[in-house]
């Protein structure tokens, strides 16, 4: 995938509350009908390949089992590009019926006004429930938010896990590991050398904030402190930052994915299917993409495995993936249909559709419980890592801050920070004085 646009920086999110300002003081138009006569809602997202795939085809069974809506989907390139249309969109008072954002993002643009409330919408729901696991809808991904008026559900949700080769470590004896220390051992077993050359590396992980904020977890520490103010996890931060550091330069077990954004998460996954990397790091997402793909990129077939990220003074990880909004300015028609759409892809047939055929995590509380019941998850280990790693999901602050932080103030100084390797409580000190600048 491409690089994030220029609307990671700060101008561009003064622009996007401007463009939000705006349109709100429009009147929504009238929804589009197709030729069959169906109400029409668009739907933008923001991924391709298999799972793109799959998103289709549930659309179009859901055009088969019903004939009064109809959900047209248009690709808008990765996460941050369709982001950046979304402003767009807002200023033309154009805006999608339905789309997908990152996780972080919703408490921005719920406060700046740009999302359509959802209780209304579930009120008409047969006892008011749409049976979505706690953890990975609002009230569960962020702090308090079930107290706050329901602007999001959940969609491709995940979990950061590591992958490994299991004949490899199988040759060498070792299992999965549990803690930093473990990690540490294991990499440089792990590791291959050929002279000046690595020809295997032990670890691979992209230098990315999500991945952060799963060490920062877990050496105990939180992006904000109590009064609210970016901390960014304090001495826990730096120590996240240092962690890498020595895997990097003092154990040169660690490969850095050049790139930035997902083509850094790219290149993690094609090491690691050529056999250029044992174990890796990177999202649920992927799940059936590795284990459709192992070996076929040159180093052999090989069994994926999956294990929960190590602890170091706890276990703690981060939810991400993307949650479904409904932008506000959609004709009322239009939002009619994209929650009809809403409320058949929380029921536990599609939630299990799309998550088994993906790798993301069931959202439905029903749908989890049949799979369990059903023997899925004994026939297929892998998939339960991420959803047992919820026991330690760590909510997101619910701070409108909390995406400027990330693009603007952490992201951009990870990379530099590990590769350079910049002083690790510096970085976070400047880092810090970012985050609460305004």
């Amino acid at each position: 995938m491409s690089r994030a646009p220029s609307w990671s920086r700060r101008d561009a999110l003064r622009a996007l509350a401007a463009s939000i300002a705006a349109a709100a003081a429009g009147l929504p138009g009238c929804a589009r009908r197709s030729p069959d006569g169906r109400v029409v809602a668009s739907l933008w997202f923001a991924y391709g390949g298999k799972n793109r795939e799959v998103l289709l085809s549930l659309i179009d069974q859901f055009h088969r089992e019903q004939g009064r809506y109809r959900i047209e989907a248009v690709y808008q390139g990765d996460y941050f590009e369709a982001l950046a249309k979304l402003r767009t969109a807002l200023a033309a008072r154009a805006v999608p019926a339905l789309t997908h954002v990152v996780g972080e993002v919703v408490p921005y643009l719920a406060e700046a006004g740009a999302l359509e409330p959802l209780d209304r919408f579930v009120a008409g729901v047969p006892g008011g429930d749409l049976d979505v696991v706690e953890a990975l809808g609002q009230s569960g991904t962020f702090v308090g938010g079930g107290e706050r008026p329901l602007v999001c559900l959940p969609f491709n949700r995940s979990t950061p896990i590591a992958y490994y080769n299991r004949g490899v470590f199988r040759e060498l004896g070792l299992s999965p590991p549990s803690t930093w220390d473990e990690l540490r051992r294991a990499a440089a077993r792990l590791v291959v050398r050929d002279g000046g050359s690595t020809r295997r590396w032990g670890f691979e992980c992209p230098i990315d904030w999500w991945f952060w904020a799963a060490l920062v977890g877990q050496a105990g520490g939180e992006l904000l402190g109590p009064d609210g103010a970016p901390t960014l996890g304090g001495e826990a931060g730096v120590r996240a930052l240092q962690f890498w550091q020595a895997l990097v330069h003092e154990d040169r077990t660690m490969k850095p994915p050049p790139g930035r954004d997902y083509n850094a998460w790219q290149v993690t996954n094609t090491d690691f299917l050529a056999g250029r990397v044992a174990m890796i790091w990177t999202s649920t997402a992927f799940l059936r993409y590795l284990e459709d793909n192992a070996g076929q990129a040159g180093a052999g077939s090989f069994e994926v495995g999956a294990a929960p990220l190590p602890r170091d003074v706890r276990a703690s990880v981060p939810t991400g993936g993307t949650m479904f909004v409904m932008p506000r300015g959609a004709a009322p028609a239009a939002q009619e249909a994209a929650f009809a759409f809403l409320r058949w892809m929380m029921q536990p047939e599609q939630a299990n559709a799309w998550a088994t055929r993906t790798g993301y995590m069931p959202v439905s509380r029903r749908g989890l419980e049949a799979l369990s019941q059903g023997g899925y998850y004994a026939a297929h280990p892998n998939d339960r890592v991420a959803v047992d790693q919820l026991a330690h999901a760590a909510p997101w602050p619910w701070s409108p801050d909390l995406f400027r932080v990330q693009r603007e103030a952490v992201q951009p100084r990870l990379e530099e920070a590990v590769l350079a390797p910049r002083d690790a409580a510096e970085t976070l000190s400047e880092a810090v004085r970012a985050a609460r600048e305004r």
